[in-house]
């Protein structure tokens, strides 16, 4: 890489060139031609473009013959050369290479001379695409080229209708056309090209490069003015259906994939410019009803087709483009356009639909997962349709389920009802039922569908899921559904979809499930112990019951509790004696986490409840000691003992900080008299060795706590405590913990947000802490160097009204100055610089008459921040800052 930009490339790389060298050396000639063109133009001097450009066009045709790799990379170096001359030193560049081979040379083959031109003129739209050409020359050379098409097109046209040219000629001739429409040429322009791109649909040698063609040429975002040419072009476009129906039924899924490209970059791109030609509207109805074609394509995606995907965002862009005319307009359209949208959704719920037990079970596992893609995708469709078709597309779902599960005549398939079920559970997640008069019709059928597998059963239960709100607001009716998601915890084959709709229901329905919490907490208890969850379940398991302990009684809490957690206390005890090893570890961090996540969610006070909706069934805050914090409380020394033992071990210790943090996110104030002994033990186990989870956690108690006189002390003192044996980390070296660097920032900015005055205590070195964030400003990790923006931001308001800070701020400014530049000006990562600018913004404002005095020193140093900065850009960057002051 030097060798090719270094001054001698453009010596050896015409010497590489030679006709004796092996390929990849003759390749690397070419590349190191097109590198110092490309990127180095100013170094060559104007009167030696002329002799440069003949240099050129003489070894592409000594190439014409040759080496294909070698060919392209050359043509690719004129291009080059063409762009950056274009127009003023080659005003007819592209005329001029067309004539250039079409003289004859008799020492070059005409074919081989067609094929060197026809790479030249493809690679030339592509270089424009890629060069670093500035943005003013970009505009002038794309106009200059767009007009040269007119050297160009004629050439293709003559190219493709002659009858004994080859096809890898026309296959070329495509290309190129692919290539040069991509320079918004006007579609009109295009018109023949066009035509003859469809004819050539005809040749399975050109299909794909054909498809290609009109797809971009369709595609390009000009297109949409020239709604005359977009008009004739629906004609050729209805006029591939009997071939798209016989690649149907030959099962040839490339061309009906192609064929759907072509007629989806029609409808999508220009379904606006079409509906509005209204006395056209029957040939563009014909062109959604050939997409709809395409939607509903015979065959199982991924499997037997992979057409029907292509087609789901033009149903997006046409309900969008119906939605936003104006009334009248819209009725009008509605009226055609409603039947196709409810035909949409019986095409979609088709496709939808699992295929037999025996085919499935055939499928790789990629084929599954891309079929679980593909029904996420029809459902998010089905959620949008619901916008054009409103409550009537509920009722038509749910007359079709009735019918399904009340027929006697035949049975249906479970594939068909789950299909349905599918389609209400899209639209309920995310649209709100709760005024459909349908539902309570739905969960009335919902116990009367024969679960014979597993994918059924799995959308019962997401459909259950789904219902939770409504469910909220219809308690009468939780015992219908309420005994199939219990009996579904207890199959492993559906842990996701049971546990997710229980852990729903318990969020939403709280208030009303005491009379069912006895069971719910004995099943889950019992498949718990069982172990037939993975881990991810289990946790969300433990949020679930965590929900549900919330709107009991104090009593009944904890007597549940103690049930719950007493066999898990007892593992833990268990644990706790034994030598680490690698599996109890483990099950430490799973027993950990499940406690974690039961007191993430178990919440008597009710600090997240939605009030509109909660209001009336609140109970009354309970007086006495939280249910959590007896359970700490009890449980404290045991962890205690498991901490004593994993110490060195950072997940474990992570696991320890996680079950505090998360209560005190949860219970808040409630959680004072768990404060005095936390804090000690996160003192006793930062000061053995020092782990970010610890300080992430004196944080939150820093945001909880700051102004409760009464809690505060201990929390002072671990302050205080932490801020010193990191202190010493930094003296040791903290290369190698940017994890603890990033958190000891947070944790500092904290204190200043909530409570600054603890920046007055004695024994808080002010200026080492203010040391620390200038070297962590210096870290490659961009989010150690974001939260040590963050300190510093929180830092410098408080010049003024806390001495310590005034003063180490006079004191050391210009270094903090000084790697903030070097960031700005340096390696820092782009993602930074806002942060960086809300430093200097902060120094102008509360610093400005030392601000002034340090950005001047800083940039009279040689080089700094950067080499490649000029006097007059640092002295316009420092007059741009000082103008915030």
């Amino acid at each position: 890489m030097q060798a090719q930009v270094s001054p001698q490339a453009w010596h050896f790389s015409w010497l590489l060139l030679n006709l004796d060298k092996v390929p990849e050396i003759q390749y690397f000639g070419a590349s190191a031609l097109h590198i110092k063109i490309s990127r180095y133009w100013n170094d060559i001097p104007a009167d030696q473009y002329e002799s440069l450009k003949s240099q050129l066009f003489s070894q592409i045709t000594r190439f014409a013959s040759g080496s294909k790799i070698v060919l392209t990379r050359l043509c690719v170096a004129l291009a080059s050369l063409a762009l950056s001359m274009m127009p003023d030193a080659w005003p007819c560049a592209v005329a001029d290479m067309v004539r250039m081979f079409q003289a004859e040379d008799s020492n070059v083959d005409g074919r081989a001379r067609c094929l060197a031109l026809l790479e030249l003129l493809t690679v030339l739209p592509e270089e424009f695409q890629t060069s670093r050409l500035p943005q003013y020359r970009k505009g002038q050379v794309r106009s200059v080229l767009a007009q040269e098409c007119g050297s160009v097109f004629p050439l293709l046209e003559q190219l493709l209708q002659q009858q004994d040219s080859p096809g890898f000629i026309k296959q070329k001739v495509l290309k190129c056309f692919s290539s040069w429409v991509q320079l918004e040429i006007p579609l009109m322009d295009c018109e023949n090209l066009i035509q003859a791109a469809f004819t050539s649909l005809q040749d399975p040698e050109l299909f794909d490069t054909a498809v290609e063609a009109i797809v971009n040429a369709i595609s390009q975002p000009d297109a949409q003015r020239y709604v005359n040419t977009l008009l004739k072009l629906i004609p050729p476009v209805l006029g591939l259906q009997e071939q798209l129906r016989q690649a149907v039924q030959g099962g040839d899924m490339e061309t009906s994939h192609g064929i759907c490209r072509i007629a989806v970059a029609l409808g999508e791109n220009h379904s606006r410019a079409l509906l509005d030609q209204v006395q056209h509207w029957q040939s563009f109805l014909a062109l959604v009803n050939m997409i709809m074609f395409c939607t509903g394509i015979p065959g199982h995606y991924p499997v037997n087709e992979t057409t029907s995907s292509l087609t789901l965002t033009f149903w997006y862009t046409l309900q969008d483009d119906i939605l936003s005319f104006e009334p009248d307009k819209q009725a009008v359209y509605q009226q055609v356009y409603r039947p196709v949208y409810f035909q949409l959704v019986d095409v979609l719920l088709h496709k939808a639909q699992f295929p037999s037990d025996e085919e499935y079970g055939f499928w790789s596992s990629d084929e599954k997962e891309q079929f679980r893609i593909y029904r996420v995708d029809i459902s998010d469709t089905l959620m949008y349709v619901y916008e054009m078709l409103g409550a009537e597309l509920l009722s038509s779902l749910y007359d079709k389920l009735g019918r399904l599960l009340t027929t006697t005549e035949q049975p249906s398939s479970w594939q068909h009802t789950e299909a349905l079920l599918y389609g209400f559970q899209s639209i309920a997640e995310t649209i709100d039922v709760n005024y459909s008069d349908v539902v309570p019709g739905l969960i009335g059928l919902i116990p009367r569908i024969s679960i014979s597998n597993v994918q059924l059963a799995d959308t019962v239960m997401f459909t259950i899921g789904a219902l939770s709100e409504w469910l909220a607001d219809h308690p009468v009716m939780i015992n219908n559904v309420l005994p199939l998601v219990l009996q579904a915890l207890g199959n492993p084959e559906l842990s996701i979809s049971s546990v997710s709709t229980l852990k729903k229901i318990c969020r939403e329905c709280k208030y009303d499930l005491p009379p069912y919490a006895a069971n719910i907490v004995a099943v889950s208890q019992d498949v718990l112990m069982k172990q037939i969850h993975k881990t991810s379940q289990c946790m969300w398991l433990m949020q679930a019951l965590g929900f549900l302990l919330s709107a009991l009684q104090v009593e009944e809490i904890l007597k549940n509790l103690h049930s719950l957690i007493t066999p898990y206390i007892q593992q833990l005890e268990k644990l706790a004696d034994e030598t680490p090893n690698p599996s109890n570890k483990l099950a430490i961090i799973h027993i950990l986490g499940l406690l974690s996540n039961l007191f993430t969610t178990l919440d008597i006070s009710h600090h997240d409840d939605d009030h509109e909706s909660t209001e009336v069934k609140k109970l009354p805050v309970p007086q006495g000691p939280n249910p959590v914090v007896v359970v700490l409380q009890q449980v404290f020394q045991l962890i205690q003992k498991v901490l004593s033992k994993w110490l060195n071990d950072a997940q474990v210790v992570e696991s320890v900080c996680a079950i505090f943090e998360k209560s005190v996110k949860t219970l808040l104030d409630d959680f004072a008299p768990m404060v005095p002994q936390l804090c000690e033990m996160l003192g006793q186990m930062y000061s053995t060795i020092p782990q970010a989870s610890a300080l992430d956690l004196t944080r939150q108690l820093v945001h909880i706590f700051a102004h409760e006189p009464a809690h505060f002390p201990p929390i002072k003192a671990l302050f205080l405590l932490v801020t010193s044996v990191t202190l010493t980390l930094f003296q040791q070296g903290p290369r190698d913990h940017p994890d603890i660097v990033d958190s000891f920032m947070q944790l500092l900015a904290q204190a200043l947000k909530r409570k600054p005055d603890l920046f007055l205590c004695s024994s808080l070195d002010v200026q080492a802490v203010f040391q620390c964030g200038v070297l962590s400003l210096k870290f490659p990790e961009a989010l150690t160097v974001k939260a040590s923006c963050g300190f510093f931001t929180e830092l410098l308001p408080r010049c003024g009204e806390i001495p310590p800070v005034g003063q180490v701020v006079h004191e050391n400014g210009k270094l903090l100055l000084q790697a903030v530049l070097e960031g700005v000006g340096g390696q820092a990562s782009r993602s930074l610089m806002d942060h960086f600018a809300e430093i200097l913004f902060a120094l102008s404002k509360h610093c400005f008459s030392y601000l002034s005095v340090w950005m001047k020193e800083a940039m009279q140093q040689e080089a700094f921040p950067s080499a490649r900065v000029s006097p007059e850009q640092k002295d316009t960057f420092s007059q741009q800052i000082l103008r915030w002051g």
